[in-house]
């Protein structure tokens, strides 16, 4: 893997600090080959490691963190390199998913475990499921959120992507360039958020319109199909704070980056093509996300790709942000499937 561009030195005081955010949960960061990486924690137990997706933060977990940490498992969310108290390196390449699976795996040893099982909720959903197929010997388990499991194959990505929207330029492709996606959100990021998230909300999207953000035509911004003056109810004006302060803070390029490195992926993991995930795994998705109705093939191709499977969990009328639309629903499945991992108690 080339060397990532050097980043800032971590701060002087590494020790575990309490949660002004979340009471019962401590603040770290620990190192990683790319610099650091920061994580909220809550329990003791076996691992459970927590990665986020696009736009969002370790705070997407603070409904599992508890939850879990009450089951007798030591939850561990983390922020992806890029996002939030984590390092951002500046070169574009040093997002790809080789570099995330390191960055999992040097979690998993700094917090002086040796093995955990690994959730996450969508970027975060291929990045543990690649972490799980890179890594069997430190990721036993996978529970995948929102994003389906498929694995690296067909034609280069962004050769796939340019082809999907015809007039219209599909989201992927939107974001590719540097600079472009930022100009649109970092003029007004609270707003861009609260739209976006809205977007994609089972309360919220709009049932003529849903997936029209996917698609920007021609001198179009994203946000010109975003619902307008709304909040979905599973987020307050507390929560949108929260994640409007972190990215106006970090800006967006961190995030976006993950989006510019898919062709890298794709040549990076040339010798995984077609490879199932044998480890024990769950799916859970909303009804209502696009993510899920267009990656069903990828969800009926379960048994060859996952055959550790134990369920695909579809909720009814939940979209996108399942973790925090359903929590007490996600928090019962996560629970429920971890106790099985463990066998009579």
């Amino acid at each position: 893997m080339p060397e990532s561009t050097p980043v800032p030195p971590p701060p002087a005081d590494r020790a575990a600090r309490p949660s002004t955010v979340l009471p019962g949960a401590t603040h770290r960061t620990v190192d990683v080959p790319g610099g650091r990486i920061h994580c909220v924690e809550q329990g003791t137990g076996p691992l459970v490691l927590l990665v986020h997706g696009f736009p969002e933060s370790w705070y997407s977990w603070r409904h599992q963190l508890p939850a879990l940490a009450a089951a007798g498992y030591r939850a561990v969310a983390i922020d992806v390199r890029g996002y939030g108290r984590s390092s951002t390196p500046a070169a574009t390449d040093a997002y790809r998913m080789l570099a995330h699976v390191a960055d999992n795996t040097a979690v998993v040893r700094a917090l002086g475990e040796e093995t955990a099982t690994v959730v996450g909720h969508d970027w975060g959903s291929p990045i543990a499921a690649n972490s799980a197929l890179l890594r069997p010997d430190v990721f036993t388990a996978v529970a995948l959120l929102s994003v389906p499991y498929a694995p690296r194959g067909g034609p280069r990505p962004t050769d796939g992507f340019a082809a999907i929207g015809g007039e219209k330029e599909f989201y992927v492709s939107y974001f590719q360039s540097p600079g472009r996606a930022e100009a649109e959100i970092e003029p007004d990021v609270r707003g861009w958020l609260a739209g976006f998230y809205a977007a994609l909300s089972g309360d919220t999207l709009d049932p003529a319109g849903h997936g029209a953000l996917f698609f920007v035509p021609p001198g179009a911004r994203m946000a010109d199909t975003f619902p307008t003056d709304q909040l979905p109810g599973w987020l307050d004006e507390r929560d949108l704070d929260f994640y409007s302060e972190e990215f106006e803070r970090t800006g967006l390029t961190g995030a976006l980056n993950r989006y510019r490195n898919v062709d890298r992926d794709w040549e990076d993991l040339a010798a995984w093509d077609g490879t199932p995930i044998s480890q024990p795994s769950i799916f859970i998705g909303g009804a209502l996300d696009a993510s899920t109705t267009w990656m069903s093939d990828a969800i009926d191709a379960y048994p060859k790709t996952l055959p550790g499977l134990s369920a695909a969990h579809i909720l009814e009328g939940c979209g996108h942000w399942i973790q925090q639309e359903r929590p007490d629903e996600v928090n019962r499945l996560l629970t429920d499937w971890l106790h099985g991992l463990r066998g009579p108690r």
